[in-house]
């Protein structure tokens, strides 16, 4: 898991957004040199608007674009502090994998992208402030920590076998192309819980299969870990926050025990005791021995598992967003819902090889219902690509893209402002 400094941002990230009529489209905002960028941001910062939807959208270099130098904190104006959310923001482009998920720092004005191999900070006018870069890893969802003001993310290095959560020190992420592991701004935590079921050796024949699904190791079909999000114990909607961290599952037909989402909870309150600087070549095993909770979702498989995992406050909703699962007999909805104030109780899970017993989380009663399964979900929601509740019903969901420029393809992220409708087969409405 990868976490992200910003003490200054600790105290205002749950103060969601005053809601004022909606600000006309923000759109992209092209950057040409570094002059018109400044004067541009400027003005954003003045005036809270952005140049239209129409504006060209710049060419974004892989790490540090031609038009934007490494440049420190005086190079940039204070960041805008609007009422309402912009429409979109624009998370650039970028030779990186696609775009993973996205945290919200929503009074300092900041939004994060993870695009696997790169983490870009932006203002929410979709100008780049900094980017942290040299993963060679899978970083994946992320989510802003209003306790610490950091940004944590998941981390996977499934060939070496060690799975993180990533700690972005994000007050200091303030050029572009800054080194993840020289730069001083990511701290990692060790998971030794995902770790134990990613190599359990299922088939015992003293065989670890590695990365692949075709296989009947990996406890539950745990591919590593995707989704992060922050919210209270389940069973409540107040308290102490937690960091729930979701299982990647692998696609898989031919078995029936993975067939549950497994979610991880952890009061990371004494985790500082365990973050140490990420160290690719000789990853570090230091971590909390155990969980403050593991959880099981029925959903059906699902192919790798709960991507973006999200907690709406407001509702008391938690949203877990997948790719479709192919399996026979099942729904394989793209969305689903738990309510906070559900409380797990202790089941036997079904299909597994040997008798197990688990905390059972239900089902929000909203959504489509499959009655041979009784798997409740959305079939036509997005949100695998990023989700992020912004407070007063409203969410940013991430639209992934390929553009090519100049013969070399590039990862697009756009966030973009949705109204929470609960309707099937999508529950969320583009405001436009």
């Amino acid at each position: 898991m990868i976490i992200v400094r910003g003490d200054a941002l600790a105290t205002v990230a749950n103060r969601g957004f005053a809601m004022p009529e909606i600000p006309s489209h923000p759109g992209a905002k092209p950057m040409r040199t570094l002059l018109l960028s400044s004067v541009l941001g400027a003005a954003v910062a003045v005036a809270g608007t952005a140049v239209p939807a129409g504006a060209a959208v710049p060419a974004a270099g892989p790490a540090v674009p031609a038009a934007v130098p490494a440049a420190g904190p005086a190079a940039h104006p204070a960041p805008a502090r609007h009422g309402a959310p912009p429409k979109e923001v624009y998370g650039g482009a970028w030779q990186s994998g696609h775009v993973q998920g996205i945290a919200v720092d929503r009074r300092r004005g900041f939004m994060y992208f993870s695009f696997t191999d790169l983490l870009v900070k932006t203002d929410m006018s979709g100008r780049p402030i900094g980017s942290v870069t040299g993963f060679t890893g899978h970083l994946g969802d992320l989510d802003f920590n209003p306790a610490d003001g950091r940004v944590y993310g998941s981390l996977e290095y499934k060939e070496a076998r060690s799975f993180y959560i990533a700690v972005f020190d994000v007050d200091r992420i303030d050029r572009m192309g800054m080194n993840a592991e020289d730069a001083g701004v990511v701290s990692t935590v060790y998971l030794k819980e995902v770790v134990a079921d990613y190599a359990a050796d299922m088939n015992g024949d003293g065989v670890f299969d590695g990365n692949t699904g075709a296989t009947p190791d990996h406890r539950y079909g745990c591919s590593g870990i995707d989704g992060v999000a922050f919210g209270p114990a389940f069973g409540k909607r107040g308290g102490p926050q937690r960091l729930t961290v979701a299982y990647g599952i692998y696609s898989n037909t031919g078995r029936s025990d993975n067939d549950y989402q497994v979610l991880l909870q952890y009061d990371i309150r004494s985790w500082k005791r365990y973050e140490k600087p990420l160290t690719q070549q000789l990853p570090h095993t230091s971590g909390p021995s155990g969980t403050d909770g593991k959880y099981f979702v029925y959903t059906g498989n699902t192919n790798y598992g709960v991507q973006n995992l999200e907690y709406a406050p407001d509702s008391g909703t938690w949203l877990m967003a997948a790719y479709k699962g192919a399996k026979p007999g099942f729904p394989n909805y793209s969305l689903f819902a738990v309510d906070a104030k559900s409380r797990p109780r202790l089941q036997t899970l079904k299909g597994q090889p040997t008798a197990e017993k688990g905390e059972v989380l239900p089902l929000s009663p909203r959504g489509e219902l499959d009655r041979a399964t009784g798997v409740r979900g959305w079939s036509g929601a997005s949100g695998q690509y990023g989700l992020v509740s912004v407070g007063h019903g409203l969410y940013y969901v991430v639209q992934s893209a390929q553009v090519t420029e100049n013969g070399v393809t590039k990862q697009t992220a756009r966030a973009q402002l949705h109204r929470w409708t609960a309707q099937t087969p999508n529950p969320f409405s583009r405001i436009s």
